[in-house]
């Protein structure tokens, strides 16, 4: 997911046709969208949500079980915060 998310950065607006939603709408509406900026930040939150798993990797290393347990409580802390600011940017 990390990788993914650097390439949806980087894409210039390319990857904006991998978003689901947006790959069905006609081109009319796809035009009142910046697809650069979309994958823009679709590809920081991609990465976002990637971070505490490359960092319970390592803390695993050391301590088995211990730092896939952080990155799995990490990741739900950030998805539940994702799905909190979308609920309020929808209304």
């Amino acid at each position: 997911m990390f990788i993914i998310g650097i390439l949806f950065y980087k894409s210039n607006g390319k990857g904006a046709n991998f978003l689901s939603g947006y790959n069905t709408r006609s081109t009319e509406e796809r035009k009142q969208y910046d697809e650069k900026g979309m994958c823009r930040l679709y590809g920081k939150r991609m990465i976002y949500m990637a971070i505490p798993f490359l960092f319970g990797a390592i803390i695993d290393i050391y301590f088995v079980g211990i730092g896939c347990l952080i990155a799995w409580v990490l990741w739900l802390i950030l998805f539940f915060l994702l799905l909190i600011k979308r609920h309020k940017s929808e209304k």
